[in-house]
């Protein structure tokens, strides 16, 4: 079992989602995933829910308000690991990006902010206080994978490896440009350009590991969720979907070979 005990500055940390009916999507997952919920009372009426896998924390989920589902569709949102919350924030200034929520406390548990990356990318960062992040990873039901779907691939390039230190490694196969991000020479994402026509903003896809990807798809399918990418083969790799449960919120699935 692939334990996480801390994460270094630059590395993904925590995926979180956030959705309109938080019942619904606690159940959903439940049951695709195996997770366990652990509710948070943030206020009246109001909760934070943490989801566990096997005793760790696997990820999080929380009600869009009413303000923000008036223009916030629900989705997954994934958060990168900083020292200083202020200086990663600055600096994505500095690159181009913008500050769309300064860096703020999260009670004790740590600091974070909201960026946005010059193709229009939200991106979250999180500075550890009491809580690393995510206590499991690249286990079947658990975060893998950050991939970037963008409008431009080099402005981001640029961004992303001046912003967390990450090297890029693009590459062609089967007629498909993608690039890798890597961090100290370890594949942590990756990279690819919005097809053209694409209704979607530049945005960030978690990818959550599954043993198997068309049993996985189908149970999705079951339970509500709509097929975006059917069960597809990467070469020498695995095996990957891109879904969007009951509630909207696009993620995909990976079985490694």
């Amino acid at each position: 079992m692939s334990i996480v005990t801390s994460h270094e500055p630059g590395a993904f940390c925590w995926v979180e989602l956030g959705t309109n009916d938080q019942k619904a999507a606690k159940a959903f997952y439940g049951e695709l995933f195996g997770w366990s919920a652990q509710d948070n009372e943030m206020g009246p009426g109001s909760y934070y829910t943490i989801f566990q896998l096997k005793g760790q924390d696997a990820a999080a989920a929380y009600t869009l308000d009413a303000e923000q589902q008036a223009g916030v569709p629900p989705h997954w949102a994934i958060y990168v690991s900083t020292a200083n919350a202020e200086a990663t924030a600055r600096r994505s200034a500095e690159l181009g990006g913008e500050v769309v929520v300064p860096a703020f406390d999260v009670y004790d548990l740590g600091r974070m902010a909201v960026l946005k990356d010059p193709t229009g990318a939200f991106h979250n960062i999180w500075q550890p206080g009491k809580n690393i992040g995510v206590g499991i990873q690249n286990e079947p039901g658990s975060f893998c994978w950050g991939q970037l779907n963008t409008s431009d691939t080099a402005k981001a390039e640029a961004y992303y490896t001046a912003l967390f230190g990450w090297s890029a490694s693009t590459s062609s196969d089967g007629g498909m440009t993608y690039t890798e991000w890597q961090q100290h020479g370890t594949a942590i994402g990756g990279m690819m350009t919005l097809p053209d026509g694409a209704m979607a903003p530049s945005h960030w896809l978690a990818y959550f590991s599954v043993e198997d990807c068309n049993a996985s798809t189908a149970q999705a399918q079951a339970l509500g969720a709509a097929v975006y990418v059917p069960p597809t083969d990467i070469p020498h790799t695995g095996r990957f979907a891109v879904l969007a449960d009951p509630q909207g919120a696009v993620f995909a699935i990976y079985q490694q070979s």
